[in-house]
């Protein structure tokens, strides 16, 4: 029988109750058709474990993540637990450095009518990927500004041809995989590196002549995600715009408790919900674990187990077309493991 190891990082807030419902779904999805074996160890890392050990994740337990074959990982950080600099505990962006999980996959998906503040959208209508590069850009300067001194800061934009050039080939090798579209978003008209990033994303895009192309800047994109955001397939981006235009895309289709993610490199992944860690529902079993199912589907799907994958996508969608799952934030009264029920009991 076929086996993969998987490191679960439950967080902190609602990230425990998220993942134990996405657990869950992933027992349920593996004894499926003959099934297979998932050997899931839980780790702790975040700001429940900064403030236990001093360390928001220690060498030792990077280590055993990095020895899986893939994480699943839950809402990570706590506004009130800060490091001295000022920022928030955020292990899962170290997480992508060192794992160098350079292409983030952040899908978005309507799956009722009733989820969006768009009038007239149906359940698909609204069906993009957003890819947003991880491990440069703007977020380049989190570990330290250019200069910072007591008059002022100056972070950098980092755009290397070698990190381009592999996110933009994850990029169309999606959506070949889709619909056969994809959408450069940037700002190269005002700053020199992102032009350099069109340049570069111009030189990949005569590698596919089968994927139609578009090139918008990031202002116009917002726009257009709330007026045509059907006419969306694949979209990729620098890291800060990616991560602003991930939260716009998914208040399109009922907020961030429908918006998985998956940040994938060529030897790793991890898979995560993109909401924060929401500490003032943690413990109420109010939270929405949809993003959290979603991305546990994304993480079969990086194991080869693709049937699986489908079905989960598939039971979500059947357990969201009724309105009696709905947890709190789509209007419901649904808990959170009672979603995550519903979503095995679709499983068969």
């Amino acid at each position: 029988m076929r086996s993969h190891s998987v490191a679960l990082l439950p967080g902190d807030g609602v990230g425990p109750e998220v993942v134990a419902e996405a657990v869950k779904v992933l027992r349920a999805a593996a004894r499926l058709d003959g099934g297979f074996e998932l050997a899931m160890e839980e780790i702790s890392i975040g700001a429940g474990e900064y403030l236990r050990s001093g360390e928001a994740m220690s060498e030792q337990a990077f280590q055993r993540i990095r020895a899986k074959d893939a994480v699943l990982l839950g809402a990570m950080g706590l506004p009130s637990v800060r490091l001295p600099s000022g920022v928030e505990i955020a292990p899962q962006l170290d997480l992508r450095e060192r794992l160098d999980l350079y292409a983030g996959l952040r899908p978005i998906r309507l799956y009722h009518p009733r989820f969006s503040p768009l009038a007239s959208k149906r359940a698909g209508s609204i069906d993009l990927l957003l890819v947003r590069e991880n491990t440069e850009g703007m977020f380049w300067s989190r570990k330290g500004s250019l200069v910072a001194n007591d008059d002022e800061r100056i972070d950098g934009l980092r755009i290397s041809r070698a990190g381009s050039e592999r996110l933009f080939r994850a990029a169309f090798e999606q959506a070949r995989a889709r619909r056969g579209k994809v959408t450069l978003v940037d700002k190269a008209n005002v700053l020199p590196s992102l032009a350099f990033f069109r340049g570069i994303f111009d030189e990949v895009a005569a590698e596919f002549p089968d994927i139609e192309t578009e090139r918008i800047y990031v202002d116009a994109a917002a726009l257009y995600l709330v007026r045509r955001p059907e006419s969306f397939d694949v979209m990729v981006t620098e890291n800060m715009f990616g991560d602003i235009l991930s939260d716009l895309a998914a208040g399109l289709i009922g907020g961030m408790g429908m918006a998985p993610s998956g940040d994938i490199g060529d030897r790793h992944a991890v898979f995560q919900p993109s909401h924060g860690s929401a500490p003032d529902i943690a413990g109420q079993g109010v939270a929405n674990p949809t993003a959290t199912i979603l991305s546990a589907a994304l993480l079969l799907d990086w194991l080869g187990e693709k049937e699986a994958a489908g079905a989960v996508s598939r039971a979500v969608e059947r357990a969201l077309n009724d309105p009696a799952q709905w947890t709190r934030d789509l209007g419901g009264e649904q808990s959170c493991a009672g979603l995550g029920d519903a979503v095995v009991a679709q499983l068969g």
